[in-house]
């Protein structure tokens, strides 16, 4: 056997796939395997490499792996919880990935034919997927379907573009509506698992929006899974280090397989927050390699758990998920990486990722490699910036966005509006943030970014469009000045509320309270998007007499009703009243409870309307699930001193503050 050698990178297959990225905005193949991997896999192979070959016949070996494999479905739909089909999909999807990877290898044009069978199949069969856990199976075996139609398009395999629309159509209609609002309400492996396949459908159907979003997700999410929330303090410990070692291991291999499609795109999500992904495996490495660690007990972002010791379940039972993250690290990046490596080699050659189609495995063949001194990307025109974010911070506007591979510095560009002209406010920046201070309060800006080497310029990045501050006449109040401090920033027709305190209760009001002033005759309307993060959040509005605690006032709440079924709220609409200060709240109307669409298997997935009207002798408070249909919550007689209209929001608990995005508001 030979041992590692150098790989050469092609250049001018390099070159080609840049050419086609400006063109088509991305790099493909650009999920798990670029153009260079898999000539890097099969030429390690041929040339019986180590460990590359050993890994190969790891590959070769598995059931799945075969031409001759016998598809198991396809079927109309599929579920979790309750399980329909399951074991089904996900064989095949390990099937279609599997096969797609030998076709690369071995130029046998029966393992692409067997790839091309089981993805057609699927796609022009399979119309729903359902259960409680919908999410999670969408998240889970689809990555492997899309992999393998990505490394079929783009490897000759003869797929029609027929076939390849219909596969376009079925993952952007079918798999897309699933995953599309993450699973904030769950723990954090969920939300990866969402995270990574809402990356790679972005990818192969060539959707910007769609890949900036997943983007921004992954590094200021709300729910469990975005890094900084699932990797949550810099010495590695995870939100699920306390429930068991599988599903860490399994949350954080998610978050890697985002980071390595993003690098095949020209991003090093692998470097951000100070290289968090690392030293997540690192802390979960080292503990399952029978060492200590710290741990501090921490309430995760929906409230519902909190452990307060490092699991022991599962402890010492390594997955195939460390190849992927040790070869970044410590090949690509130089970096040290001592307990990811020493994981990586005990598990090593890396079998398939089971159970099911929990993670791709493998990775001993797949990302195995010599060391890097240079980033070939500096080789060539940078590729687009990606994840601009813009937010309001003392004044000024705060512009972060990914690391641009092979970048010498940035230019930050900035317009009025999406339409305007963009001007060049700053022509060298060297690191991926800006701080805009030229900016005049409740003013609209959009912006936008370029990265820049001795190669050229990358085309603009996706713009980004933020208020400076919230627009004229709002403010932000704690209804209860000891609750910890909430927020409020500007959409584009709305605003997103970080809120706190537990709620309305009695006499007794926290919650976090954005509002204007109000004139008689006035309307308030809501929208609701989904989806929020505390599963004891409870939001509405309020017409008031000031911000000052139980002052008078008519307010229209949503919230979940006490139960000991932690996993299986009711969510109601009431409407409640205070008509003289100091009194305690009185319920007007009748509790409504909130039922499908906007409430799937007792979570509030659905979006809703809430609207408060003030008419001639009366404020009439109404509901609606589309805004269309409107219903009568409660009335109260208009003989209030109300002065002021606002927003409520409060997360139920006193550990955990909640977000909630409100797409439409609506003074008028």
């Amino acid at each position: 056997m030979k041992t590692v050698v150098r790989y050469l990178i092609n250049a001018s297959a390099l070159l080609f796939c840049f050419q086609t990225s400006t063109a088509q905005q991305f790099v493909h193949p650009g999920l798990l395997q670029s153009r260079e991997d898999l000539a890097r896999i099969k030429n390690g192979v041929a040339m019986r490499i180590e460990p590359i070959f050993t890994g190969y016949n790891e590959l070769k070996e598995n059931r799945q792996s075969q031409f001759d494999y016998k598809m198991q479905g396809p079927m109309e739909m599929v579920g979790r919880n309750p399980t329909v089909g399951q074991g089904v999909y996900d064989a095949d999807a390990n099937a279609a990935y599997q096969n797609a990877i030998m076709w690369t290898i071995t130029a046998d044009q029966r393992y692409a034919e067997k790839a091309k069978q089981i993805v057609d199949a699927w796609a022009s069969t399979l119309k729903s997927i359902t259960g409680r856990d919908a999410v999670l199976m969408a998240g889970l075996g689809p990555f492997k379907m899309v992999n393998a139609a990505e490394i079929l398009r783009y490897t000759n395999s003869n797929w029609t573009p027929v076939k390849i629309k219909q596969a376009e159509k079925h993952f952007k209609e079918v798999i897309y509506p699933v995953i599309k609002d993450f699973a904030p309400f769950a723990n954090g492996n969920w939300d990866s698992a969402a995270l990574k396949t809402m990356m790679a459908i972005a990818v192969f159907c060539n959707d910007r929006p769609m890949f900036e979003r997943a983007i921004v997700y992954y590094q200021y999410g709300e729910g469990n899974g975005s890094l900084p929330n699932y990797i949550i303090n810099e010495e590695g410990q995870c939100q699920e280090s306390g429930r068991d070692q599988s599903h860490t291991q399994l949350g954080i291999a998610h978050l890697a397989d985002c980071a390595e499609i993003a690098w095949q795109q020209g991003l090093n999500l692998y470097g951000i927050l100070n290289d968090r992904l690392l030293r997540g495996f690192e802390y979960t490495a080292k503990y399952n390699l029978g060492e200590d660690v710290p741990y501090l007990p921490a309430m995760d972002r929906t409230g519902k758990y909190l452990h307060t010791q490092i699991a022991t379940e599962g402890r010492g039972k390594l997955r195939a998920v460390y190849e992927e993250v040790f070869n970044h690290y410590v090949h690509r990046a130089n970096k040290t990486a001592t307990f990811t490596q020493k994981a990586a080699e005990k598990v090593r050659p890396e079998p398939q990722g089971t159970p099911g189609a929990d993670h791709v495995g493998f990775g001993t063949l797949l990302y195995s490699c010599s060391p890097q001194t240079i980033d070939p990307y500096a080789k060539a025109k940078p590729c687009t910036p990606s994840g601009l974010t813009a937010v309001p911070e003392n004044g000024s506007i705060q512009l972060t966005w990914v690391p641009v591979r092979g970048t010498i510095f940035y230019q930050v560009k900035r317009a009025v509006n999406r339409k305007g002209k963009f001007k060049i406010i700053s022509a060298r920046v060297t690191n991926a943030q800006f701080q805009d201070k030229n900016v005049a309060p409740g003013r609209k800006y959009v912006y936008t970014v370029s990265a820049v080497n001795n190669k050229g310029k990358s085309t603009d990045a996706y713009p980004a469009a933020v208020t400076a501050g919230l627009p004229a006449g709002w403010s932000v109040t704690d209804l209860d000045p000891k609750s910890k401090k909430g927020q409020a920033r500007s959409l584009e027709s709305g605003f997103t509320v970080e809120g706190n305190g537990l709620g309305f209760t009695g006499n007794e009001e926290q919650a976090t309270y954005i509002h204007h002033k109000l004139v008689p005759y006035q309307t308030l309307a809501i929208h609701y998007q989904p989806q929020l993060t505390s599963q004891f959040t409870g939001f509405g509005i309020s017409f008031r007499q000031s911000a000052k605690e139980k002052g008078t006032g008519v307010n229209l709440l949503i919230y979940p009703e006490v139960s000991q079924q932690l996993e299986a709220p009711k969510w109601v609409v009431t409407c409640t009243a205070r008509l003289h200060p100091g009194d305690s709240l009185t319920q007007v109307g009748a509790t409504l409870d909130i039922k499908e669409p906007v409430i799937s298997f007792n979570r509030m997935t659905g979006g809703c309307w809430l609207k408060l009207v003030q008419e001639q002798n009366q404020v009439n408070a109404f509901y609606s699930a589309d805004g269309k249909d409107w219903q009568l919550i409660g009335t109260v007689a208009r003989n209030l001193s109300l002065t002021e209209a606002g927003i409520i929001v409060f997360s139920g608990l006193e550990a955990v503050s909640t977000t909630v995005r409100f797409d439409q508001v609506r003074l008028e």
